[in-house]
């Protein structure tokens, strides 16, 4: 036989080998992953062979300059939420764009029972980056620079993996045996759902009760989402309501909601993407999370009667969360337990007071068993251990009595101690609520990053992630500024140089917080301030001159970071679409030259701050209006402002006649010690005399309570006692 005839014979038996291992897969509703690794035309070959040996259902190829079609480049994988693929083909060499993490996350969670996902690599992955590295090579970095730590680590797992397929041009796969069959899984009596877990989800949809919130969590694949759709049709066609809204991070988040509507109601319409009417009038409504906002605001949603539903409510800021649960009478909140949509087991965490406060009576749910395949799935749990999705949460408090220095952590050592990283990335995801996989690929291979810990190197009970940032040449700078040049990464300096005209702020080298993250079990311990002291200190050392941070305006968060001595130097002007929030920076110096720009920042952030409360920030929620305008200069009251401030607390002086005078008390106040009391108050004179924004919806009534708001700050003002008495 000849050599040619031979290597014809191995591709044969190596193709007719997976398809009978999907076959397998298919009676245990299991997938699995191939690893296909070796040369670029061989492997396509090989895959192409595979693709064409058999009619497979929806076959989908990742990557550019895809052979066969349907195909779609790497960055377009999440658009295929909600669809299935019984064979999906990943190409990661770096003619087909390199390995996106996201990416295969994303397309993970389509593939059907007896399917496979081909991953193409080099035969030399992990030795050096590939060109989906550009995306976080920040400037002057190029992606061929950086480290591939990231790789490295993703080649040893899988070659270390008991789960995977194994397969190389000219030899036959290396199969590996299946574990014994998982029991067959009992069908539910509701023929629309797949699980019973699906089916009690769906009642407890539909009986949703009046502020008693259902809380569903689930890892990917559990049909949350279709339980909505099943459950908001249902409630629709029994006419218990003539709306549910529904809310998500994007719209293509609750696709699987709509597709499900769709499916069980031919004769109804999808009248745009957003909205589907039935027969009956009814309508199921998409609302993003800034418009539902401003639909709050103005009356126009919620109220008596309404309906809620909130898919990967983990992906939204909980205080966002909390100001729906006040609108929304009957409400249910679902997340993904861990995934690219973000954490639900952080969101579980950081809601639950919110929901014991506002609504003690809420109800969680939990979806285990999986939809499209069966449990102990090799696929989803190679993924897992791959991208670290289920990443664990370290035990709190064991072996640390009382917390150590923090200590820097070298990323080489880090990729190459599973044990370490795991846990280290476990706490960052539980902490934050939008987490994907590429942000490990960050951890540990984007430019200018730093890790700081506190804990054991297994047990880290609080850790920080920063990175460098400007440093420009002030030519770039003021190209920069003027809107002619946007050099990849360096978001907070480019902001506040295109934003805010700074020059300085572009030439200036920063270190900027990524994420900051404590353990549960240690919050309000002072952890995190320890952590950004001692970092500031190295970041002092190293001649770094400011350090900052930015995050969505809470009035929570920015309490800590003034706490830490930091001064707020950027508002954004528009909501976050995705979570509804402003957007804002905040920063200190580390040196005399840091200092002098930090002043001239916060001199043009206090400039332009009364205007946009005024106008494009008329809506920034007034807890955090009260803090900022702390950042006003401080100016002792006049007689004048007094007397008009006493006019109108006491008499009948018409307040939007003294409304300068209004604006001088909010803003001396802010710096107040003020009680409960006070401190609502104060939110509410500010929130009128910057915002305009009235206390009631009857002008009398908006009238009487702010002079009452008045009358209580007059009354907790620190002032001597003959300026009391005067």
């Amino acid at each position: 036989m000849s050599s040619l005839s031979t290597g014809e014979a191995v591709v044969s038996r190596s193709i007719t080998l997976l398809v009978q291992r999907a076959r397998q897969l298919e009676r245990r509703r299991w997938r699995q992953l191939v690893w296909l690794q070796g040369g670029a035309r061989q492997c396509e070959a090989l895959a192409v062979a595979l693709w064409q040996t058999q009619a497979w259902h929806s076959p989908l190829w990742i990557g550019k300059g895809a052979p066969v079609q349907p195909a779609l480049k790497a960055n377009q994988a999440t658009h295929r939420l909600g669809t299935e693929h019984q064979l999906v083909v990943v190409n990661a060499h770096d003619h087909a764009g390199g390995f996106n993490p996201d990416a295969l996350g994303a397309i993970g969670g389509t593939l059907t029972a007896g399917g496979l996902l081909l991953l193409i690599t080099p035969d030399d992955w992990g030795r050096e980056p590939d060109p989906d590295y550009a995306r976080i090579a920040d400037a002057p970095w190029q992606w061929s620079d950086l480290t591939a730590r990231y790789l490295a680590r993703l080649a040893a797992q899988l070659k270390a993996s008991e789960q995977i397929i194994r397969w190389v041009p000219g030899a036959l796969p290396r199969l590996g045996r299946l574990v014994a069959t998982p029991p067959i899984m009992q069908k539910p009596e509701d023929t629309d759902c797949v699980t019973l877990d699906q089916a009690a989800a769906v009642r407890a949809l539909v009986g949703l009760k009046r502020r008693r919130p259902l809380v569903i969590t689930a890892d990917r694949g559990r049909g949350k989402s279709a339980a909505l759709g099943i459950a908001c049709v249902r409630l629709l066609q029994q006419q218990r309501t003539s709306r549910v809204i529904v809310t998500a991070p994007r719209l293509a988040a609750v696709e699987a909601v709509f597709e499900r509507v769709v499916a069980l109601c031919p004769d109804g319409n999808r009248v745009t993407p957003e909205r589907f009417t039935f027969t009956n009038g009814a309508e199921l409504l998409f609302v993003t999370p800034d418009a539902l906002g401003e639909h709050l605001a103005s009356g126009t949603l919620g109220g008596d009667g309404s309906y809620l539903m909130v898919d990967e409510a983990a992906a939204l800021p909980p205080a966002l969360l909390a100001q729906w649960l006040a609108a929304f009478p009957r409400l249910a909140f679902a997340t993904t337990v861990h995934g690219y949509e973000g954490s639900g087991r952080g969101f579980a965490l950081r809601f639950r007071h919110v929901l014991d406060v506002q609504t003690p009576d809420w109800k969680a749910l939990t979806l285990n068993t999986p939809v499209r395949w069966q449990a102990a799935d090799p696929l989803e749990t190679a993924l897992n251990q791959l991208l670290l999705l289920n990443a664990p949460l370290p035990n709190a408090k064991e072996a640390l009595s009382r917390p150590s220095a923090s200590y820097a952590v070298p990323r080489d050592e880090l990729a190459q101690n599973e044990a370490a990283l795991a846990p280290l990335f476990g706490l960052l995801v539980q902490s934050h609520y939008r987490t994907t996989p590429s942000d490990l690929r960050q951890l540990l291979d984007g430019p200018g990053m730093h890790l700081r810990v506190i804990g054991q190197q297994q047990r880290p009970q609080a850790v920080l992630v920063t990175r460098e940032e400007g440093g420009f040449t002030t030519d770039l700078a003021d190209q920069v500024a003027r809107g002619e040049r946007r050099p990849q990464g360096h978001l907070m300096a480019q902001s506040l140089a295109a934003h805010a005209g700074c020059r300085d702020a572009l030439t200036a080298r920063w270190r900027r917080v990524v994420r900051i993250a404590c353990h549960p079990g240690w919050r309000r311990q002072g952890l995190g301030g320890r952590l950004l002291g001692d970092d500031r200190q190295q970041a002092a050392d190293q001649g770094v001159m400011l350090y900052g941070a930015t995050f969505g305006a809470d009035a929570g968060l920015l309490r800590f970071w003034r706490a830490e001595g930091f001064r707020t130097v950027r508002l954004g002007v528009t909501r976050e679409p995705s979570s509804g929030e402003f957007a804002i920076m905040v920063a200190s110096a580390l040196n005399p030259a840091g200092e002098k720009v930090l002043d001239a920042l916060s001199e043009r952030f206090i400039a332009l701050l009364p205007n946009l409360l005024a106008f494009e920030l008329a809506r920034l929620p007034a807890e955090v209006v009260s803090l900022v305008i702390s950042e006003l200069p401080e100016q002792p009251l006049t007689a004048v402002e007094w007397q008009d401030i006493d006019d109108v607390a006491t008499a009948h002086r018409a307040p939007s006649l003294a409304r300068s005078s209004l604006q001088a008390l909010a803003r001396e106040a802010s710096r107040w010690p003020l009680s409960a009391t006070g401190q609502s108050a104060h939110q509410q004179l500010a929130a009128w005399a910057f915002q305009n924004q009235p206390l009631a919806e009857a002008p009398g009534v908006s009238v009487r309570a702010l002079r009452e708001a008045v009358r209580t700050l007059w009354a907790q003002q620190p002032l001597p006692p003959a300026a009391r008495d005067r």
